[in-house]
């Protein structure tokens, strides 16, 4: 994984040095509140419904146990002890004393991490896939280029003011794992049939209000003009994108409006003129960051054999494990969901768990899933049982990868100033309530929503929840028919709402619907698609 260099390092260490001297000009009353925000926001910092939230950014996923147990520490030190895991591959603190946050920052410098453009109209958290470098289908690793476009992208002077936020995913397999449709431009590295490297560029995808998926605007730019490219993208976004009206500043509104082709003739027309200017980095600093990701020394003769006669263990083996490009190890996925828990929390004691586990059997590497998990990207089959006996311990050995269990939830309106309704209390009632019967419905995701803002993904799900303020009274919407995957579909209100009891009811009618009418081998997702909307309608409303 990539480390702080002196620049990276001067970076963030003179950020926290000014940043202390905000806080202290705040403390005293030197600067209100207006004065401040912008300069909090600066740091991911976010004052919500109790108290302060700290965002802190994990760039592509990837981080280490020294990282991790930094982490817990701040969770312990700085909140109430735990952290959570988010759906930009981020952790989050919510119970933050203004005070405290320069040291906080500080001890995040001392582990070569930040809070920079974690918020704020400016080029957020890059994700990437949580595979990256293990899956046995993808390219290259697309972490390097990750990297790459984030060292582009930090302090960038013209884009630290855009019209919105804005947000970049990377991946280099057909599979999508990062929702990479659904991003404000999303890069699939390629290969072309004379085996160049390139990158496929979509852009204008996006949730929220008005969700929409990118359209592809080049299925091939040669990898060395990947920063130049993206620049072009964002120079014409950031001249047209709309400032008078917060609804329609999105890159996804102005690619709408414009049209995908006007877009795209203008973007290759900025991309014409960068090319004269020289601002692609040099091949060398692409090779010096390649040099951080390359392979671990992987056992080539670590056994594929796997002991299967504990049944609990194989299940969890069968359900939370992925195929690895090299032989004898897999990807092991640590579930944040347990049985009627906070989708995505990790408490101190947790993370310093998984931080050793790493150490142990994932050669000190962990990655955080937009899903709200944590993957052990690299074990040796040999060592499952025993990282499962650890995980399990520790109630951390859920069996639920992508499974009803599996529930994507923001914060809702127990922490988020902006949510007009709930999420955890829903997460947590469909999680206990649809459990016994998670072996039979199989593949089915849940994302839930506690506002139109979509930070839990709401319109990807295969079941979709959104949680709206129906006079002073929490009411939940129903959406089917939602995919992140390659198959990128949004999801489709069904009918009038629920209250939260009636929510619950109502995800189980659907998935009753779906066990009586599926034919073998097919999703939720896929039975909906055949059977459409209807039958669910009269299950749910007669």
């Amino acid at each position: 994984m990539y480390k702080y260099d002196q620049w990276d390092q001067q970076m963030v260490d003179t950020r926290v040095a000014e940043f202390r001297d905000q806080v202290s000009r705040r403390l005293a009353g030197k600067i209100t509140e207006d004065q401040f925000k912008p300069l909090r926001l600066q740091n991911g910092l976010y004052l919500q419904l109790h108290a302060y939230m700290l965002r802190v950014a994990i760039p592509y996923g990837t981080l280490d146990s020294r990282q991790m147990r930094a982490l817990a520490d701040i969770a312990e030190r700085y909140d109430r002890g735990y952290g959570h895991f988010t759906t930009r591959q981020n952790i989050q603190y919510n119970w933050i004393k203004l005070e405290e946050t320069p040291d906080l920052l500080a001890d995040l410098a001392a582990v070569e991490m930040h809070a920079i453009q974690t918020s704020g109209n400016c080029i957020r958290n890059i994700s990437s896939d949580h595979f990256a470098g293990a899956a046995a289908d993808e390219v290259v690793d697309p972490r390097p280029y990750a990297e790459l476009l984030r060292q582009w992208s930090s302090f960038h002077p013209e884009f630290i003011t855009l019209p919105r936020k804005f947000k970049i995913a990377v991946i280099a397999s057909k599979t999508d794992r990062a929702a990479m449709k659904l991003h404000d431009i999303g890069i699939r590295i390629v290969k072309n049939d004379a085996g160049e490297i390139g990158a496929e560029f979509w852009v204008g995808g996006g949730m929220g209000r008005t969700p929409m998926i990118a359209p592809c605007i080049n299925p091939f730019v040669p990898i060395e003009h990947l920063v130049t490219y993206s620049e072009a993208c964002l120079r014409v976004y950031n001249r047209h994108g709309r400032r008078d009206n917060k609804y329609k500043a999105r890159i996804k509104i102005l690619v709408h409006e414009l049209g995908a082709d006007e877009y795209r003739r203008q973007v290759e027309e900025e991309f014409a003129h960068l090319l004269t200017q020289g601002i692609e980095p040099p091949l060398a600093e692409l090779e010096r960051i390649e040099a951080y990701f390359a392979d671990p020394a992987f056992d080539a003769n670590a056994p594929d054999a796997l002991d299967r006669s504990d049944p609990d263990f194989a299940l969890w083996v069968d359900t939370n494990t992925v195929v690895h490009k090299a032989p004898g190890y897999v990807a092991a996925v640590i579930s944040l969901k347990p049985v009627g828990g906070n989708p995505g929390d990790a408490t101190a004691d947790q993370m310093r768990l998984m931080a050793d586990l790493a150490q142990q059997y994932s050669f000190d590497e962990l990655r955080v899933t937009h899903t709200q998990n944590i993957v052990l990207p690299h074990v040796r089959k040999a060592d499952l049982h025993a990282l499962w006996t650890a995980l399990d311990e520790a109630g951390l050995g859920t069996a639920n990868l992508d499974m009803a269990g599996d529930i994507i939830a923001c914060p809702g309106l127990d922490y988020c100033s902006l949510a007009n309704a709930r999420s955890i209390p829903v997460a947590q009632k469909l999680s206990e309530r649809l459990a016994p019967q998670s072996a039979e419905l199989g593949e089915l995701k849940i994302k839930i929503s506690g506002c139109i803002n979509a930070c839990g993904h709401h319109h990807a799900g295969h079941i979709g929840i959104l949680g709206v303020d129906r006079k002073g009274v929490e009411n939940y919407q129903l959406l089917f028919g939602g995919s992140e995957a390659d198959d990128t579909s949004l999801a489709k209100i069904v009918g009038p709402g629920f209250d939260e009891a009636g929510i619950v009811d109502a995800v189980e009618t659907a998935t009753g619907v779906y066990l009586a009418r599926r034919t073998e081998g097919e999703r939720f997702l896929d039975t909906y698609r055949r059977i459409g909307i209807e039958p669910f309608k009269e299950a749910l409303y007669g």
